[in-house]
């Protein structure tokens, strides 16, 4: 016999089997008891959240010859034959398929043929909301007012795409998403039946990761059973299965984009990467723990909330004193974003790098959040003991270093003929240069430093990081020279993220000119003494 796959194989066949649908199961039952039943039903919720099982059991259950309060035997030939998927008097319909006029209307014709046996003809109509505007007028007056035999059960996971018209017809029951315990509970009961060791922290992971979808979660299961077949499910070995990365990475990535540190970021996802990990789930789930890290921030006894182990709430706590509100809810609203952008996107490792670096740079965003975080780096070095702008210090191998004096940096009395020349000739300069070179100089400016030589001030974040890299100032210092006539040594600058830099290293674009005009009246004044 082939393979039954846990989700079907566990499907529930009588109310009392299903889990997280109370509200819905007993005022079903109720109705049965109580011979109430409605002729129009409209089942909306999220997926795998029992919206079609439940209403399986309900045509069951109504045309049982022998219901036990209120839910269907299981036993009678009316019964059986509709759990075999034979019985003439329920009608499963996929809207996604058959959303046309002609597909309503024989709906419609056939209505008129009262069961051939038992009480109800029952019409599941899944995925309603596929249905043509058509279709639905076709339905409309049928659904109105139907013969005292039929039921009309509609499923659906988007309501609001469906007419008022329709809406207004029927009793509406909303399928909530399942708990992480219900399902967790679910979970350990069907690998008991199965035989199947697993780990409860690996339950809980499955539940989490199901997002209130039982259907889900017994397929995820599945997958897992079947890569470890014979194996205890450990939650290692989950995560594995699922690509999913462990809690702790993300309590050293939160640091590291805390710290401001681009290179470790990108280490850090580079491991991520090289252990096969899937980036959208990866995510998602760093998503989850800053809202984590944020409920813990803002308020008491959320233990039960936020469902983490006790060692990964003391770290969240921990972490909870190293953020400001304002900054968690920046990166959750950067996550939020990529979540969004990443699922349709073809190169998802360089789109998370860049939201990373971002991140990590809140002077790329001009918010207030990002302002905020700003604030907070800068005043982190401060209390660390780390001058805003600290002095030179030596390259490591392979690298060029940026200067970063603490003071402003004064003019020497005469600038040098040959700064002179190249400071005339910048936007030429900045135009000959090569990609990405050129962008990242047009926000760039010449200035001098101390030693007399040029001084080039590049913006923090990408610009800095790319004038590093070995070769990229001599490259610049060769454009400068070729346009000067003179060879002409470069240094380059990077001002502290928040600072206006202008205010520490003068522009000689600005100033070049006021220089020439100032030494030319001297000399005028010079001229007529004589």
């Amino acid at each position: 016999m082939s393979y039954t796959a846990l989700y079907r194989k566990f499907r529930p066949t009588a109310f009392e089997d299903v889990k997280g649908q109370d509200h819905i199961v007993t005022t079903l039952r109720n109705q049965i008891k109580a011979d109430r039943i409605g002729h129009a039903y409209l089942f909306c919720g999220t997926r795998g959240t029992g919206k079609t099982t439940i209403a399986k059991i309900f045509a069951k259950a109504v045309n049982c010859e022998n219901p036990v309060d209120g839910s269907p035997c299981g036993e009678c030939a009316i019964c059986k034959s509709i759990a075999a998927g034979a019985s003439m008097n329920v009608i499963e319909i996929d809207a996604a398929s058959n959303n046309g006029v002609d597909n309503i209307r024989e709906i419609v014709d056939e209505v008129t043929y009262s069961p051939a046996e038992g009480k109800y003809k029952v019409y599941i109509i899944d995925e309603v909301h596929m249905l043509s505007i058509g279709a639905f007028n076709a339905l409309l007056k049928t659904l109105e007012e139907p013969p005292s035999y039929v039921i009309f059960i509609l499923a659906t996971t988007e309501v609001h795409k469906i007419p008022i018209t329709i809406l207004s017809r029927c009793q509406r029951y909303d399928f909530k998403r399942i708990t992480i315990d219900t399902i967790s509970n679910r979970l350990k009961e069907l690998t008991e039946k199965e035989q199947v060791q697993i780990e409860d922290k690996a339950v809980r992971y499955i539940a989490k990761t199901a997002d209130g979808s039982m259907r889900d979660a017994l397929s995820l299961l599945d997958q897992c059973i079947a890569f470890h077949f014979g194996q205890e499910l450990t939650y290692d070995k989950v995560l594995d299965v699922l690509g999913a990365v462990d809690t702790e990475v993300f309590s050293r990535l939160l640091r590291i984009v805390l710290d401001g540190n681009v290179t470790g970021a990108i280490a850090l996802l580079e491991e991520i990467v090289m252990q096969g990990r899937e980036l959208t789930q990866f995510v998602a789930d760093f998503t989850w723990y800053l809202r984590n890290l944020l409920l813990v921030k803002t308020a008491d006894g959320i233990e039960d909330i936020i469902d983490v182990s006790t060692e990964n709430l003391a770290r969240l706590k921990e972490e909870a004193k190293m953020a400001e509100n304002d900054v968690i809810m920046r990166y959750i609203r950067i996550l939020s974003e990529l979540s969004g952008q990443i699922r349709f996107a073809t190169q998802k490792r360089i789109l998370v790098e860049m939201n990373l670096i971002k991140l990590c740079r809140p002077s790329m965003e001009t918010d207030t959040q990002s302002l905020t975080d700003r604030i907070r780096q800068l005043e982190q070095k401060i209390v660390s003991g780390i001058p805003v702008m600290t002095p030179v210090t030596a390259p490591v191998a392979g690298t060029q270093t940026i200067q970063e004096p603490t003071v402003r940096m004064p003019l020497p009395e005469a600038i040098p003929q040959d700064i002179r020349d190249a400071v005339n000739k910048w936007s030429a300069i900045v135009n000959q240069a090569p990609m990405p070179m050129k962008a990242y100089l047009k926000t760039a400016y010449p200035s001098l430093a101390g030693d007399g030589s040029m001084l080039i001030v590049v913006e923090d974040g990408l610009p800095s990081d790319y004038f590093r890299e070995a070769g990229r100032r001599e490259e610049l210092e060769h454009l400068i020279s070729d346009f000067a006539g003179k060879e002409i040594k470069v240094t380059m600058q990077r001002p502290e993220s928040g600072a206006d830099p202008r205010a520490v290293f003068p522009d000689l674009t600005l100033l070049v000119d006021q220089k020439i005009n100032m030494e030319i009246e001297e000399i005028e004044d010079d001229t007529e003494e004589f």
